[in-house]
């Protein structure tokens, strides 16, 4: 199917719903291990107890690029088999995320674009955890294309 096709299937509104995703003390370690980020934030109750500023977490919290890589994942599942490609991704953290919670992502299509050189699509992004609460939010921009990047023709 070409691109053009695969962009015409496509509707704005659509709501693409990524897999849930707990934290666990172990889902943070593999984290920490995969970006080197040591952080006692992420590790050490006790540090924990403390306040930053007006700040109070209760608790290690999960990185917070690990809900780049939830969002990062459910758009990745949707667009790859209908030949699009992940391009751009802004998100803003709302709230801490932490051991226990169980967060999704959402990506809501707003926008479809073509250009002389594309066919682009533009969604909303949410992050929720397992109370409804927003922890973080943003937007993110995919590209179609008839040939995958580094894959031989």
């Amino acid at each position: 199917m070409t691109a053009q096709h695969q962009y015409d299937q496509i509707q704005t509104g659509e709501v693409i719903t990524g897999r849930a995703f707990t934290v666990t003390r172990e889902t943070i370690q593999a984290f920490a291990d995969a970006s080197l980020d040591y952080n006692p934030l992420h590790f050490d109750d006790k540090y924990m107890e403390n306040t930053f500023g007006k700040t109070s977490f209760d608790g290690v919290i999960m990185h917070g690029m690990q809900n780049f890589a939830l969002i990062s994942r459910t758009l990745t599942d949707w667009l790859l088999p209908k030949g699009g490609f992940h391009r751009r991704l802004e998100t803003r953290w709302l709230k801490p995320v932490q051991l226990g919670h169980t967060i999704t992502a959402t990506a809501t299509l707003t926008q479809k674009k073509q250009t002389d050189k594309g066919f682009w699509v533009m969604f909303d992004i949410e992050v929720t955890n397992h109370l409804g609460g927003l922890v973080a939010a943003g937007n993110a921009m995919a590209e179609f294309l008839d040939v995958i990047p580094g894959k031989p023709e």
